[in-house]
């Protein structure tokens, strides 16, 4: 279950960034994507990226309470 959760924790920061790269006009590709310059997929990707880190952050308090 900790393999899980980490794995998508992962996905979700890659994800996140990936839309904040986007958003700001760093990674332009593909380049007819509607998300190339859109501001809100920059907060949109950084909510992403945080909601990973939370994820993270809760698996391995859960892990070590459980020891």
């Amino acid at each position: 279950m900790v393999k899980i959760a980490y794995c998508i924790a992962g996905v979700l920061i890659l994800i996140g960034l990936v839309w904040m790269g986007q958003g700001s006009g760093y990674f332009p590709y593909p380049a007819e994507s509607f998300m190339i310059n859109q501001t809100s997929w920059v907060y949109w990707g950084a909510l992403a990226v945080v909601v990973g880190l939370v994820v993270i952050v809760v698996t391995r308090n859960a892990r070590h309470r459980s020891h």
